[in-house]
C-alpha cells in the first residue's frame, strides 16, 4: 500500500496551506487561502483517491 501523506503535505504547503492545529485522531487542520476556510487533513493518507480529494478540497487542481 502507498504512502501519499508527504506529497500531499507538500503540495499543500506550496500552494500557501498554512497548518492551524490538530484535529481529532490523526487529522490536522490546515488554512487553504484558495478555499478561504480551514480543513481537515488525514495524517495517513494510503490511497491515492484519498489524497486527491484532500486537494480538491483545498481548492487544488493538481492531481497525484
Amino acid at each position: 500500500m502507498a504512502d501519499y501523506t508527504k506529497a500531499v503535505y507538500d503540495i499543500l504547503r506550496k500552494h500557501g496551506c498554512t497548518f492551524v492545529r490538530r484535529g481529532k485522531g490523526d487529522h490536522n487542520i490546515y488554512y487553504s487561502p484558495l478555499k478561504g476556510e480551514n480543513i481537515s487533513v488525514d495524517g495517513k493518507i494510503k490511497f491515492k483517491q484519498a489524497a486527491n480529494a484532500t486537494l480538491q478540497k483545498a481548492g487544488i487542481k493538481k492531481r497525484l
